[in-house]
């Protein structure tokens, strides 16, 4: 796989992978830890250097899985983990970016990832109540002090990576974008190309609907987050399925999968754009990264950027809750 490069000179390979699934919120949760490192492992095989998780996955377990999973191939992986949660009883109870707070984390993400230095380090969401200067203040101390290698921000608005940019120097930014979510394309993406920092898009096949494994006759087991997300209401999958119908169509001239073709249209976008599909499953690695090699011509991504913007999405990406702690 080929690599590419994020903010500050960060090299990855172009397609990461997003580990949160193997932890919580898609279902039952895999009661096979040696499974999970198994394809963890084949992940690199296939040439994935870039992983992302958090210590709120789980809460903790994913950090572990990770650590464990990658241990052996240390030298070859870059590591993403994300602070900004504060945790109680094994659940989130609210934000926490408070300088005690990142310090706090970042020691015990080291103990979990088992690493002398994380690689990447995120603030999950933007926390109202600590000045952004003062979180990126604090993770250029544990810079200074070797502990973080690169600073990231999730889900944070244009003006909020900016100032946290002029304090120290932002690698990545992390948000949801994918062909039925292009909220960052007004402001935040082009933020990032002139400050010349990385964007990783999570969710890029649209939590699986743009696989077109998802249709209105699906249904999700009581603890999958979909239940949560109005996009993913019964009568929204009918209505979105147009867009996912074409991009079907499309795979089918080009002798791909729907994903592929949904992950080479995010590629095409932007040479430091660096999606983090997340998958359970060996075959769906595999499915996932030859989608580096499917080169979209420009007409092919002309046409799904005319008909993802005539269909529309029905439906949120988050309910009332999630939305409220996206784009500060």
């Amino acid at each position: 796989m080929h690599t590419r490069t994020l903010g500050q000179g960060l090299e990855v390979s172009a397609l990461g992978l997003g580990c949160m699934g193997m932890s919580q919120s898609y279902g039952p949760n895999p009661g096979d830890r040696a499974g999970m490192i198994a394809v963890l492992r084949g992940a690199v095989d296939l040439g994935v250097t870039f992983f992302d998780t958090a210590e709120v996955y789980g809460p903790f377990v994913n950090e572990e899985l990770v650590g464990e999973a990658l241990e052996p191939v240390r030298d070859q992986v870059v590591i993403a983990t994300k602070f900004g949660w504060r945790i109680e009883a094994g659940r989130s109870v609210g934000l926490d970016s408070t300088p005690g707070r990142i310090r706090q984390v970042a020691e015990e993400s080291l103990r979990r990832l088992r690493v002398d230095c994380l690689d990447l380090f995120y603030q999950h969401r933007v926390d109202p109540d600590v000045p952004i200067e003062d979180v990126a203040g604090t993770v250029a101390e544990l810079v200074q002090a070797g502990k973080v290698r690169h600073f990231g921000l999730s889900e944070a608005s244009a003006a909020t990576i900016r100032a946290a940019h002029a304090v120290f120097p932002v690698t990545a930014v992390q948000s949801e974008y994918s062909l039925w979510t292009r909220d960052p394309e007004p402001e935040v993406l082009p933020t990032l190309a002139e400050l010349g920092i990385g964007f990783v898009p999570f969710s890029p096949l649209g939590k699986g609907f743009l696989t077109g494994t998802v249709d209105a006759a699906t249904e999700f087991s009581t603890d999958d987050v979909r239940n949560t997300i109005p996009r993913f209401t019964s009568g929204n999958r009918t209505a979105n399925h147009t867009l996912v119908d074409h991009v079907t169509a499309l795979a089918a001239v080009r002798g791909a999968t729907p994903g592929q073709v949904a992950l080479a249209w995010l590629l095409a976008q932007q040479p430091w754009i660096v999606p983090i599909p997340g998958t359970r499953r060996r075959g769906r690695l595999v499915e996932n990264a030859a989608a580096t090699a499917l080169a979209l011509s420009a007409d092919e991504v002309a046409d799904l950027n005319g008909v993802a913007r005539r269909i529309g999405v029905q439906g949120n990406r988050y309910n009332d809750t999630h939305l409220g702690l996206v784009g500060r």
